[in-house]
């Protein structure tokens, strides 16, 4: 009977150092950008329930030794996620995670892996628009590549800013403030971050300083947008994946419809930054854009990582599980 490891949310939490999971999605970047093979995202719907649909999405990374990515539902506002992981060589199963704790981390590990690609390296002060979990990851993934000296919060709810500016204050070496207004975090900052479920820009782009870099993350539905037509115009503009880009951001897709740029100005996916097909940063004063929806690329790296973590830590649950083959030898 074979093995498969179970990991709950709690036994998920401090497994690893953001730095860590920064470098096992750079190296599941590194090989997406030389060939590995992913899936985009598909939904399925209840047709007699629309609000409920079930999503996926899948990579195989063979240098990591892993395959795998999410199976989830959204219900309404809320979703439910779960994260299969496959030895790439064998096939056999190895760990189900709860991918709902594990979503923060590898999504932050993503941004970090894009503010070391692309924000100026003397970067220090830090603009963020949002207040949940994933504001917190990126921060803290942020504080992992590069010496975070000030972070700015904003949130439309005070109460939420200041509970997240209380956390971060007590995670990182740094001044950590809440804004007064939502122009206080873009003002001088080096590096923006926008972690909101707004559908209209957080922040007017004329605002942005010379040598900027932007991680938004916080819509990727062709409806929604964070950033505003003149930060994309004026950007490299680098999404996790071309088509993720091209089929659900609404930054970039509306951006191509008010005639602001054409499917040209992608710069590159992160991929092809990584693999070094295409150059990051290039000159100290031009603005970076990384463009981050969700890939199972840092899905599978995050959760190879964390069942690693786990296994070496005698931390998780063994759960047996039969092959087809072994099931009909049984019978």
């Amino acid at each position: 009977m074979h093995e498969v490891h179970v990991l709950t949310a709690e036994e998920i939490d401090g497994l690893a150092r953001f730095e860590e999971y920064v470098e096992a999605v750079r190296a599941g970047y590194r090989q997406y950008g030389e060939g590995a093979p992913i899936t985009p995202r598909i939904a399925l719907e209840n047709t007699e329930r629309q609000a409920v649909q079930l999503k996926t999405y899948i990579a195989v990374l063979p240098e990591s030794g892993a395959m795998g990515g999410y199976l989830y539902t959204s219900v309404g506002e809320d979703q439910w996620y779960m994260t299969p992981l496959y030895d790439a060589e064998t096939g056999e199963p190895k760990a189900l995670l709860d991918g709902t704790a594990l979503s923060p981390l590898k999504t932050g590990a993503v941004g970090g892996v894009a503010v070391d690609e692309l924000a100026r390296d003397d970067a220090r002060t830090v603009g963020v628009y949002g207040s949940g979990p994933q504001a917190r990851a990126q921060v803290r993934a942020t504080a992992a590549v590069r010496d975070v000296e000030r972070v700015t919060v904003y949130s439309p709810t005070e109460t939420n800013a200041e509970a997240l500016r209380t956390r971060l204050d007590g995670e990182l070496d740094a001044v950590v403030e809440t804004a007064a207004d939502e122009t206080e975090p873009v003002a001088g900052a080096d590096i923006v971050i926008t972690a909101t479920s707004s559908e209209t820009p957080v922040f007017d782009g004329d605002l942005l300083e010379a040598g900027a870099h932007v991680t938004a993350m916080g819509q990727h539905e062709p409806t929604g947008r964070e950033l505003d037509e003149t930060v994309i115009e004026q950007a490299k503009y680098v999404p996790d994946t071309r088509q993720r880009a091209l089929d659900e951001s609404g930054e970039l897709r509306q951006a191509i419809e008010r005639g602001a740029v054409t499917e040209d100005h992608i710069h590159g996916d992160l991929g092809a930054v990584v693999a070094g097909e295409k150059p990051g940063r290039e000159t100290a004063d031009e603005i970076t854009v990384f463009d981050s929806g969700g890939t199972p690329i840092e899905t599978v790296s995050a959760a190879q990582l964390a069942h690693q973590k786990g296994r070496d830590a005698s931390v998780g649950t063994a759960l047996p599980f039969s092959s087809l083959r072994a099931a009909i030898d049984w019978r």
